[in-house]
């Protein structure tokens, strides 16, 4: 086995498991060990219960012995994003302002991963409520990206995406409703997959609410689709169960129609290097055979003016309820942010609601000539460690998202995978989206990406750390 098993993915683990070269009880531990020597600097982790690990890994590895294993992710080191419930851990939903009490069941997503044999080492941390694209966190110690301490993971899933970096476990899982996989998987380096809605069984499930893997490579998280797709009846919006098979990853390129989408119309403008690394891997898919075209933009400023008015409405309301000492616990920018919602009419709520189907419609329409699209995740690369956002303005808090919104609200699988690096260092995520239910097909054309590319820069270490 090697001796640094962080390195190693979960299809190399479970290889290793197979041929009896490697112990889950020894990965987990070296698991346990690398944590510790990453959490004092990164703070990614949240209910860490080595003993309840190191008891499912020895589990598992008997299992492996008796040529029994329960599939693929049998033995494998699993961390999930604090808001999905595993039973008897309290869920903070990152804000300071819920009361702890201990979750009753596991949801469909830790369920499914508990049922796969995957060793679930604990959780990782969100900001309030999963309300920014941040670390920042009033009931969690502040979350960094360890590709440069001082900079942000982005968010919700911010911890996941900086525990996926730093090699905590191979296999982490994440949610999104704006962009909350992409983003911190795009400014941390690693493959997120926001899957169509309904496609991963989510409780409890909302409009354009996804639950999806975050990954260093694509082949683990289509290991991990194979578990988390598997149905659950406590979402009562998912999509009826369709067997696919997700390790089918290699198709040809050649002939498919890519849009390149590089003007999302309103936000913050592209920055030089973010589009001259998006603009490299549409060239690499051109020469592969694809036929790549401009996409113009499809949304202006009054569609993100109307979401953020719903949701802001929508978030105050949710606060108004709780009672005064702890919504002061909330963020303060999270609560001045929803406090912008308290006078709005009734029509202008109904309105900026109707701008999520609006943008909706825009999308489907937009790309419908196209089996793919390729995007900056970002704008920008990874923004400082102690900013809500990257504007830290509570008037425009969404300026980034544009280009990972729209395919939320249009229900079309959407994947950020990294395709170069800034001057410094910092990674730079391409955003891959297809039509609705094509999740497969992202899957694949991730995969030609991650074949094509140029080679990827060493894994950040902890600090101090030799090599």
């Amino acid at each position: 086995m090697s001796d640094a098993p962080h390195l190693l993915t979960a299809a190399e683990l479970a290889a290793l498991y197979r041929r009896r070269a490697a112990s889950p009880v020894e990965v987990t531990r070296a698991a346990l060990a690398h944590i510790a020597s990453w959490e004092p600097h990164l703070r990614a982790a949240y209910a860490l219960d080595p003993e309840a690990a190191l008891a499912q890994a020895a589990a598992a590895e008997a299992r492996w012995l008796r040529g029994e294993p329960q599939g693929p992710l049998d033995g494998v080191p699993a961390m999930l994003k604090e808001n999905i419930a595993t039973r008897g851990v309290p869920v903070p939903l990152g804000t300071a302002a819920t009361e702890l009490r201990p979750a009753a069941e596991d949801a469909p997503p830790a369920a499914r991963l508990r049922e796969a044999g995957t060793v679930l080492l604990g959780k990782t941390t969100m900001p309030d409520y999963g309300m920014l694209s941040s670390g920042l966190s009033s009931f969690h110690p502040l979350t960094r990206n360890p590709w440069q301490l001082d900079r942000n993971p982005g968010g919700s899933s911010s911890g996941a995406a900086a525990a996926a970096a730093a090699g905590y476990a191979p296999l982490h899982v994440g949610t999104d409703i704006g962009g909350s996989i992409r983003l911190p998987a795009g400014w941390c380096g690693l493959f997120g997959l926001k899957p169509s809605l309904g496609r991963i069984p989510i409780d409890p499930p909302y409009p354009a609410r996804v639950a999806g893997p975050m990954t260093r490579t694509v082949r683990d998280a289509a290991l991990m689709m194979q578990a988390l797709t598997l149905p659950d009846w406590r979402d009562h919006m998912s999509l009826p169960y369709e067997r696919i098979d997700w390790l089918q990853l290699e198709r040809p390129l050649r002939g498919l129609r890519i849009g390149l989408w590089l003007d999302a119309g309103w936000g913050t403008a592209v920055a030089g290097e973010v589009a001259e690394a998006v603009c490299s891997a549409a060239r690499a898919f051109e020469a592969a055979g694809a036929i790549v075209e401009p996409l113009a933009p499809w949304a202006d400023r009054s569609v993100i003016e109307g979401i953020d008015r719903f949701w802001r409405t929508r978030f105050w309301i949710e606060m108004s309820r709780l009672p005064e000492e702890r919504r002061a616990r909330v963020l303060p920018f999270i609560r001045a942010w929803a406090e912008g919602g308290a006078e709005h009419s009734g029509e202008a709520v109904f309105q900026g609601y109707s701008e999520t189907l609006n943008l909706r419609a825009a999308t489907v329409a937009a790309t419908r000539h196209f089996d793919y699209v390729l995007s900056p995740t970002a704008p920008m690369p990874a923004f400082a460690a102690e900013l809500p956002c990257p504007t830290d303005d509570v008037t425009r808090p969404f300026d980034h998202i544009a280009f990972t919104l729209a395919f939320n609200m249009s229900e079309q699988p959407a994947a950020s995978i990294n395709c170069g690096y800034t001057g410094d260092g910092l990674p730079i995520g391409l955003q891959i989206a297809g039509r609705r239910f094509d999740d497969l097909g992202v899957l694949q054309m991730a995969q030609a990406w991650e074949q094509m590319r140029p080679a990827q820069r060493p894994w950040p270490a902890p600090p101090g750390a030799l090599g």
